[in-house]
C-alpha cells in the first residue's frame, strides 16, 4: 500500500517485507491549464522541468541532473516533457528521475528534487501536480512506495519554482522528506541555491 505523504513528512525507503529500496524512480506528473478563449475552453500545455541536485555531507554541490544533462553516477533522467497531461491524468509520470542508491558516489548524502516552470506558468494555475516514489521504469510502474500531491494552493500564486523533496542519508540508511515549498526563483541555478541554503 502506497504511503500518502503530507508536507514535512519523512519516510524510510523500506519495502513491506522490510528490505530496503535500492533502485527508485522519482516521478513528477502535472496537468495542462484550462483557459477560456473565444471558442470556449481550451487546454494549454505546461512545460515543467524536474531536476535534482546531489550534495555531500558538507552541503557541497556534487552534480545536477536536468533536461540538459540527463545522467550522473547512479542517476538517470527520462528526458524533457514539454506539455504535461493535456488530456487529463494518464496515470504515468511526465518526467522521471531514476536513482540507483547503490551506485551513487560514496560521498553523496542528499539529493534534492526541484520543479521549475520553463513556460513561466505559476503553480497556482496548474490543476494538479504530484511526485511519487516507485519501483519500475519511466514507462512501467511495478510498485508505488509513496505519493505526494502538491496542492493547487492559492499561496503558490506568482511562484514558478518549487522544492519538491529530498532523499537523504540518516545513520547509513536513505530516507525521503516531502518539502513542497515554492520559491521566488526563476532559474534552476537559483532554485538549487535556495535548496542549499534552506533545505539541507
Amino acid at each position: 500500500m502506497a504511503i500518502s505523504l503530507q508536507k514535512g513528512q519523512k519516510i524510510s525507503l523500506e519495502k513491506s517485507n522490510g528490505s530496503s529500496l535500492t533502485n527508485i524512480c522519482v516521478g513528477v506528473n502535472w496537468g495542462a491549464i484550462e483557459k477560456k478563449g473565444f471558442f470556449g475552453k481550451k487546454m494549454v500545455a505546461v512545460d515543467l522541468d524536474a531536476s535534482c541536485a546531489v550534495f555531500d555531507a558538507n552541503k557541497k554541490l556534487l552534480d545536477i541532473v536536468y533536461f540538459g544533462k540527463l545522467n550522473s553516477t547512479g542517476i538517470q533522467h527520462s528526458g524533457d516533457d514539454l506539455t504535461g497531461d493535456t488530456d487529463g491524468d494518464d496515470g504515468l509520470d511526465n518526467e522521471v528521475i531514476n536513482v540507483n542508491l547503490s551506485q551513487l558516489p560514496a560521498n553523496a548524502e542528499q539529493i534534492v528534487f526541484v520543479l521549475n516552470s520553463f513556460s513561466g506558468d505559476d503553480f497556482k494555475t496548474i490543476p494538479f501536480a504530484s511526485i511519487r516514489l516507485y519501483e519500475g521504469t519511466p514507462s512501467r510502474v511495478d510498485s508505488i512506495h509513496a505519493v505526494y500531491d502538491i496542492a493547487n494552493d492559492p499561496k503558490f500564486a506568482g511562484s514558478v519554482s518549487m522544492i519538491l523533496g529530498k532523499l537523504y542519508k540518516h545513520n547509513g540508511n536513505w530516507k525521503f522528506s516531502a518539502i513542497g515549498e515554492t520559491t521566488s526563483d526563476k532559474k534552476l541555478e537559483q532554485t538549487i541555491k535556495t535548496a542549499e541554503s534552506s533545505y539541507l
